[in-house]
């Protein structure tokens, strides 16, 4: 089974379907809003300029090296698709004035028992957000994710629960 079916599977289970999902979170430094196709010259300079922090992000992983804007329009096509469906939801981080992507979060269903969603996010290397004080994101949307969403048990993999320790966790059961 593949992490999209999988995915899609757990889909149901991630928000209940009266859940109306936020379209945006605004702070007094940035703003959480959908992420979209029309997004892709920002957010292929965001990422692009972050390559370096990003391949060190995820372990495992050597995203984004070999990424080009047309690749990148087709994950920015999958990310709003698994929005609309309410699959998964990946929110581009943006300046308030829309002028330049600093960073992304995204909110999945669990793969591991003890959790009900699985939450990443990344940033610009902070000398390229001054305005954006370290940490400022990850306490907003740990705030936003308590107050706002219906989770019970929200994981931070690589962040509140090193790597070794998240891939050593059971997987959730999954019928077919």
């Amino acid at each position: 089974m593949t992490l999209t079916s999988m995915s899609s599977k757990l889909a149901t289970e991630l928000v209940p379907s009266t859940f109306e999902v936020p379209c945006a979170l605004e702070t007094q430094a940035f703003r959480l809003r959908m992420l979209t196709v029309n997004d892709v010259v920002k957010d292929f300079d965001a990422v692009i300029s972050s390559a370096e922090e990003l391949c060190h992000l995820w372990p495992d992983s050597t995203w984004p090296e070999g990424l080009n804007v047309e690749q990148n329009l087709i994950d920015l096509g999958w990310h709003q698709k698994e929005f609309q469906r309410r699959s998964s939801f990946t929110y581009t981080v943006v300046e308030l004035d829309e002028s330049r992507i600093i960073g992304c979060v995204y909110i999945y269903p669990c793969l591991k028992a003890s959790f009900d969603a699985q939450v990443y996010f990344w940033t610009r290397p902070s000398a390229q957000i001054p305005n954006v004080e370290p940490g400022l994101l990850e306490h907003t949307v740990k705030d936003w994710l308590r107050e706002v969403w219906p989770l019970r048990a929200p994981a931070f993999p690589g962040l509140d629960i090193p790597w070794d320790e998240w891939n050593a966790l059971p997987e959730r059961l999954i019928s077919e």
